[in-house]
């Protein structure tokens, strides 16, 4: 009788190790093969999210055959403990292995829509852009003015709470009351902005903030860039330039970067400007001229006046020797490293092309050469819209 209770025994035993090992080969074998996702997912780990949590999310996501093979598989190499919040692209048919490297290794997040806050002289706009899964275009979900309602489909993402990166974006060449306006009619910042930054400091870029982000907060992130972007220009200029100091570099980068807005054009244009300072010349330029009447506050909106062009005030360069006491708008990195390393040339005059660039000269007979056939261009362009 024990004989034979000892051999069921032994075969029971038998048994359970060879289901096991089944068990085992099969948990295995399912680890490592193909996952059942037939295209790509966007895939979002909350910040303090549990290893529990996120597997079982998978599963429901339909990214990975059991979230308890991936559990045991996390724990066995332990990595359980390493799980980084973020969002995440998981490719078509993604490895239990495969999905585990993407959670666990962090970096840059990957979001299916992006709203980008643009802010330009002409007033700001949001795009709301999506990406399908498993490719790199983006389309278009909706553009919309600052102060229009928000889009019905872009209104459902927000009140859905889906994961979005979010981006504001400022042009080269805004005054700080321009970007600080801009910034008040963005839909997804916060706070008030009690006080105008001086005129210069803010660089112009492409910020990503989170939903919520005060306004002070990102223009603290522009200060210490265009900070840091000056400095850099300041240890790299050429030796032999006319302005003598961090601060009188950004006024006339500022200036450059209201004259022209061609990339090529930036380091001719501030040769002009240098050759005139070298000489002692008036710099001559109307964007000083229309800040010292507008402040920085929107835009003139008319031609000037010859009034203007002779009265005696801090920004009139037409009458005054040298730079303006300030900046007149945030120039980029592009016109700062233009102010302290200009090109070498002989031109002390330029004036529009028609072409949106400029006709630069070395004497005041070429230059009104170039101006007389500017003016003909205006006149052209005036007859053909009456």
């Amino acid at each position: 009788m024990w004989n034979h209770i000892a051999a069921n025994a032994i075969t029971l035993l038998i048994v359970g190790i060879v289901a096991l090992a089944g068990l085992i080969g099969w948990g295995q074998n399912t680890y490592v093969s193909e996952g059942p996702l037939d295209e790509a997912i966007f895939f979002e780990v909350p910040r303090g999210a549990s290893l529990t949590a996120v597997s079982e999310s998978l599963e429901d996501a339909g990214a990975i055959e059991s979230g308890i093979i991936f559990r045991l598989a996390a724990r066995y190499n332990e990595r359980d403990g390493d799980l980084k919040f973020g969002n995440y692209e998981i490719p078509a048919r993604a490895t239990m292995p495969q999905i585990m490297d993407i959670v666990t290794a962090g970096g840059p997040s990957t979001f299916r829509y992006t709203s980008t806050f643009i802010i330009r002289a002409q007033g700001a706009e949001t795009r709301v852009r999506e990406r399908v899964p498993g490719q790199d275009e983006l389309s278009d979900v909706a553009t919309f003015a600052a102060g229009e309602p928000l889009p019905e489909v872009y209104a459902a993402l927000v009140a859905q709470n889906v994961p979005m990166i979010y981006r504001v974006s400022i042009a080269e060449g805004l005054t700080s009351w321009e970007i600080v306006e801009g910034l008040k009619s963005a839909h997804f910042l916060s706070g008030d902005v009690d006080v105008v930054p001086a005129e210069g400091l803010l660089a112009p870029d492409t910020y990503e903030v989170v939903r919520g982000t005060a306004r002070a907060d990102v223009l603290a992130q522009m200060a210490a860039s265009q900070e840091r972007i000056l400095a850099a220009a300041w240890d790299n200029r050429q030796d032999d330039i006319p302005v003598t100091s961090p601060e009188e570099a950004l006024i006339l980068a500022s200036i450059i970067e209201k004259e022209t807005s061609v990339p090529d054009e930036r380091r001719l244009v501030a040769s002009v400007f240098t050759n005139r300072l070298r000489q002692g010349m008036r710099l001559q330029t109307d964007p000083t001229v229309i800040y010292g009447i507008t402040k920085g506050e929107g835009s003139l909106g008319r031609g000037l006046r010859r009034s203007e062009l002779r009265a005696a005030t801090p920004y009139n360069t037409y009458v005054i020797p040298a730079l303006p006491p300030t900046p007149i708008a945030n120039p980029g990195r592009a016109a700062i490293e233009a102010a302290v390393n200009p090109d070498e040339s002989p031109y002390i005059f330029f004036v529009a092309d028609g072409t949106g660039g400029h006709a630069f000269s070395v004497t005041l007979a070429e230059h009104n050469q170039n101006v007389a056939r500017w003016r003909q261009i205006e006149r052209d362009r005036a007859n053909s819209q009456n």
